[in-house]
């Protein structure tokens, strides 16, 4: 079998035998305990196992490799971590290896014709690997071999534009740093990462209307809030230990408003495992309003909430007068939307609006606003978010304590990595400290974000795609197309901890490349060195792996990294690499004279917890163009598609994190053993002449033609008339690759216009 037949992009088709139940009506609880401690024992083994829970989300132990919630400032619990983080633990120290006997024996064709969950299942990358011209199969190759075929390759190309340097958002501060570092000494600024296809909306939106890119509350405020408004998100599966802090904050008062397309089991209750209660079923109610909105209806509850406050007359004028700018005009357009409208785009009667708007204004105005994706990943992301903002804006809800904004980040350190430079478009003053630390020029033009390379990649203007991290096929939107781009390169690199499909659709040449996960010991030089991340809060704090590696042959990103660029750069780069990857404090030292915020870092990063960076919108402080917070009249507008159609979202199961699936059950949406399914409403399903767990075809429609999805099973569900929900990744392969947000360029997987018929055959 000859590397000319081409692997499949996207995982099999075959059906796995569905279970259909009731949708959970809280989260966690015994259930998630019995399955945390199933993961890892079927996995990693009784004391490899339990040594690693005992020291994930420690202060003197590793950071959990899944989501980015932050860790409590104080006390923290023996178990200081979820079932998804177990089951990211259980995958990482998992015994199973993939080994060179292992290539040999699997085709990256036959490879291809496994799931998701079976590529996972293969365990450990173990060494360096190469997929050469013609092969059928991955062989071993020796590190410095595998450097030095980067550097000839990297050396081929035309300009150093024709590379594309991505990131995922779980390398850490210092592998990022140098990996930008590498990038832009080698000449191009083309970064993308991960957060290009989640929350590169939230950061357009807040840089434009409060001068800084991140959330402007910490886990105390959460604590404290009154109001609690949930967009978009489902932290049961997401981001299952914030069930924990809106346990507290509804304990002390707060009233949560769950805004979603679904009812999640998540917002719905909360049986937390460490308590008493919790093992025994009992729920902590979380929720009091459930706004069940259409399809990209946000804004418009939005719109229609801030409306009902203005006609109330309630607004915070001091603040307003003070801080803020732009507030007449976007008056005038709240006050010029009819109700008509708003209740039309929304799908919310008037009086749940405005029961809403007055809980968010009752008392002191301690109202936290949270989202995700459900957001971030529609055509006018943006707007709808800077929507939200004016809603904080008009109470003075931002910049004070228990009070502000909380876009809820994924990746483990993807904020982070955005901190240390990896973003095609870094300001001039991060250029200007990083020549004079490094003593060079980097390049000013904007480099390219995901779907900008996408296309370049496509249209053969990139030769070398190097991955640190991450599977970039499967988070990628449109599939094949993705896939016929990264075919069309002459290399394409992966760092990486674990088999994925991105490894099977390679450039002629594809070299893996694997790495020490986060909890596996790191030494130096016969030194245990540890690393840094920065969670959804801002808060910078280390990570030290405990357990034995997978393998002697790994390296750390870090060292990767720096093995690259020695061997790419040479000496004309002026950076001792070798040196900076031996002592990761001396990365630190640089990191503290470029990146503002990282005084005294070594020293800080040390102390229990580590540290805040500093967020001045919390001291109402504007990093505008003018200094003041923006108010920001934007026209309402949602996806609507043409008559016939319905708007699909992708979304995860509960049975995985991001692109990795750790199993087949999504137990509080009631569904065991399955993925190729579509969540539908019935009367939607009736319509279409399409039954109960019928096959079905999903099309998805755009200006530049259509794409198809054959034999998923139709679930009927409660899901707004008009609306369908899929698991990603293997819906992506609908998602449009230019279908983008406004401004962002954010892939719109939460709005994609599809039609759904039952499969013939």
């Amino acid at each position: 079998m000859s590397h000319d037949t081409e692997p499949s992009p996207q995982p099999p088709e075959a059906l796995t035998g569905i279970e259909v139940g009731q949708p959970a009506g809280h989260a966690a609880g015994v259930a998630a305990v019995a399955s945390s401690f199933r993961h890892i024992l079927m996995r990693s083994g009784v004391v490899r196992g339990v040594e690693g829970m005992l020291a994930m989300n420690q202060k003197d132990g590793f950071d959990c490799p899944s989501c980015a919630w932050p860790d409590p400032d104080g006390h923290r619990a023996a178990f200081e971590f979820c079932e998804n983080g177990a089951k990211a633990l259980a995958s990482e120290t998992t015994l199973a290896r993939v080994t060179p006997e292992f290539m040999a024996e699997w085709s990256v064709t036959a490879l291809a014709e496994q799931s998701d969950l079976w590529l996972d299942k293969a365990g450990r990358l173990c060494e360096p690997m190469v997929l050469r011209p013609g092969s059928a199969h991955y062989e071993a190759i020796s590190w410095e071999e595998a450097f030095g075929l980067v550097a000839e390759e990297l050396r081929l190309l035309a300009t150093p534009d024709e590379a594309l340097f991505y990131t995922s958002g779980r390398a850490s501060n210092e592998a990022a740093f140098l990996y930008q570092l590498f990038a832009r000494v080698f000449g191009t600024n083309n970064l993308p990462d991960c957060s290009n296809m989640c929350h590169e909306s939230s950061g357009a939106a807040l840089n434009a209307s409060i001068g800084v890119g991140k959330g402007t509350v910490t886990l105390e405020d959460l604590h404290g809030a009154e109001t609690i408004l949930i967009f978009g998100q489902n932290p049961g599966t997401n981001h299952p230990r914030m069930l924990s802090a809106l346990q507290t904050a509804v304990r002390q008062g707060a009233e949560i408003i769950a805004v979603n397309t679904l009812r999640e089991a998540g917002l719905s209750g909360f049986a937390h495992p460490q308590e008493l209660g919790g093992m025994l079923g009992v729920s902590t109610p979380l929720a009091t309003q459930f706004l069940q909105v259409k399809p990209n209806g946000d804004m418009a509850l939005v719109r229609g909430m801030a409306k009902v406050l203005l006609e109330d007359g309630v607004s915070d004028e001091d603040f307003i007068w003070r801080h803020t700018e732009g507030f007449a005009a976007w008056e005038a357009e709240v006050k010029a939307t009819a109700w008509e409208e708003i209740t039309e785009l929304s799908g919310i009667a008037v009086e749940a609006i405005r029961l809403a708007a007055r809980t968010a204004a009752r008392g002191a105005r301690k109202v936290i606003s949270c989202w995700a994706m459900g957001l971030t990943q529609h055509r006018n992301a943006v707007a709808t978010i800077q929507e939200v903002v004016n809603f904080h804006l008009l109470l003075g809800a931002v910049g004070r304590t228990a009070a502000g904004l909380c876009p809820v980040r994924g990746h483990s350190n993807v904020q982070g990595d955005r901190t240390m430079g990896i973003f095609e478009q870094m300001p001039e003053s991060f250029h200007d400290a990083l020549d004079a630390e490094f003593g060079f020029k980097s390049p000013r033009h904007h480099g390219l974000d995901t779907v900008a390379g996408i296309l370049a990649m496509h249209a053969g203007k990139i030769g070398v795609f190097c991955a640190l991290g991450g599977n970039f096929l499967q988070a990628s939107p449109d599939t094949e197309f993705t896939a016929a781009a990264l075919r069309r390169t002459r290399l394409t690199v992966h760092i990486a901890t674990k088999l994925n499909r991105s490894h099977l659709v390679t450039g002629k040449t594809g070299l893996i490349l694997p790495c020490l996960g986060r909890s596996e010991e790191d030494l130096r030089n016969g030194v245990p060195q540890f690393v840094t991340v920065e969670n959804s809060m801002s808060v910078v704090h280390s990570s030290q792996g405990r357990l034995r590696p997978a393998s002697p042959l790994l390296r750390s990103e870090t060292a990767i990294v720096a093995g690259l660029a020695a061997a790419v750069l040479g000496e004309r780069s002026g950076v001792r690499w070798e040196e900076l990857a031996g002592e990761y404090d001396r990365i630190r030292e640089h990191i503290e004279r470029v990146v503002p915020g990282f005084t005294n870092f070594n020293e800080r990063v040390r102390q229990p917890g580590g540290f805040y960076l500093p967020n001045e919108a919390r001291r109402r402080v504007w990093r505008t163009t003018n200094g003041r917070a923006q108010f920001v009249a934007n026209p309402l507008s949602a996806f609507r598609p043409a008559a016939g159609q319905l708007v699909l979202q992708t979304f995860r199961s509960h049975d995985q994190f991001n692109t990795t699936v750790y199993g087949l059950n999504d137990r509080y949406r009631g569904i065991g053993n399955e993925r190729r399914i579509v969540f539908m409403n019935p009367d939607d399903m009736k319509e279409r002449g399409i039954g109960k767990l019928q096959p079905v075809d999903l099309t998805s429609h755009w200006h530049d033609g259509e794409r198809v999805l054959r034999r998923f099973l139709a679930v009927p569900y409660e899901v707004p008339s008009g609306h369908c929900a899929a698991y990603y990744p293997e819906a992506n392969a609908l998602v449009p690759v230019t279908s983008v947000a406004e401004i962002s360029n954010t892939p719109t997987s939460k709005g994609v216009a599809v039609t759904i018929v039952p499969s013939v055959g």
